[in-house]
């Protein structure tokens, strides 16, 4: 990258991984001038990535007031449906499902096929990063950044690194981040972070909610957004992040944490099962039309109890 590394500049990022989160890391670093390689191994993901930055770039002036050219970021970013693609990348972004056998899988693989100081960031929403580390060969470049979702408009991320990260390799990420225009907030590294180890308790519960018959999930986000000011309700942010997302995180912290707070509501595990994965399938705890706008009249299916 650079003998200084405080010192900004533009990087071969790979990232691994093109659903929503990946798709928005590849946009984000775009916009901000580096190359991407952007792999996933479902062509069809990698299809739905490109449409996705194209059209967030076309209402970044809407959204921010900002124009943003969608043929020059995509123009940065070349897309590939194997890991081997990553080889001259200065960093990866690793954004697979919080599964712990895939995650093994991609980080054993990103070992054998990357240079030994290129930097492994995990965009995990739960797992441990000393844990992620461990299952390389070079734990003192491994260390987290949990962007939030939507990347290219959020200004901050969570900055995580594990019991073995490096001080040089601490100063490197954060150079990045703040050339992406991303403040990096310091967090010690335990399950689920600052972030996650609140907000899942808080969906979960929101979920209980509706799935114990109180209130249907209109009325759960309406008293989060009317009575306490929230741009979005609990169930809204859920169906944001991705409802599989949120349930494999729930399981990654009642398994790590062992405490049954954790416990996945029921209906948040059904409606995964049904695919209701939220906005990027247009059904979760709400319904939401091609331009990811919610339905607010009619009822969801997370309104139904399961």
């Amino acid at each position: 990258m650079t003998d200084d590394p405080l010192e900004a500049k533009m990087v071969n990022l790979g990232v691994v991984g093109a659903g929503t989160m990946g798709a928005g890391v590849a946009d984000l670093a775009a916009r901000s001038g580096h190359t991407v390689v952007l792999v996933d191994v479902d062509a069809d993901a990698l299809t739905r990535a490109v449409a996705s930055i194209r059209k967030e770039c076309r209402m970044s002036r809407l959204l921010t007031g900002v124009a943003v050219d969608a043929d020059q970021v995509l123009g940065r970013i070349t897309v590939a449906d194997d890991l081997a693609a990553l080889k001259a990348s200065d960093l990866v972004v690793e954004n697979v499902p919080e599964r712990w056998p895939l995650k093994l899988q991609v980080y054993e693989a990103l070992d054998r096929l990357c240079a030994p100081d290129t930097v492994f960031v995990a965009n995990t929403s739960a797992f441990p990063i000393t844990r992620i580390g461990a299952a390389t060969s070079r734990p003192d470049r491994v260390i987290g950044v949990h962007f939030m979702n939507p990347a290219p408009l959020k200004s901050a991320a969570e900055l995580i690194p594990g019991r073995r990260t490096s001080a040089e390799t601490v100063a490197q990420v954060r150079a990045f981040l703040d050339s992406l225009g991303t403040r990096g907030i310091d967090v010690r590294d335990a399950c689920g972070f600052v972030s996650n180890r609140v907000l899942m308790l808080t969906v979960n519960e929101a979920a209980f909610v509706v799935h114990d018959g109180v209130a249907d999930a209109e009325t759960v986000d309406d008293v989060f957004r009317s009575c306490f000011g929230h741009p979005m309700g609990p169930l809204e942010t859920a169906d944001l992040i991705g409802l599989d997302t949120v349930l494999y995180s729930l399981e990654v912290l009642l398994e790590h944490f062992g405490d049954p707070k954790f416990r996945p509501c029921p209906l948040l595990r059904a409606l995964t099962d049904a695919g209701y994965h939220g906005r990027k399938t247009g059904q979760g705890f709400h319904r939401y039309d091609s331009q990811g706008h919610v339905h607010r009249a009619g009822g969801a299916p997370g309104g139904e109890t399961a």
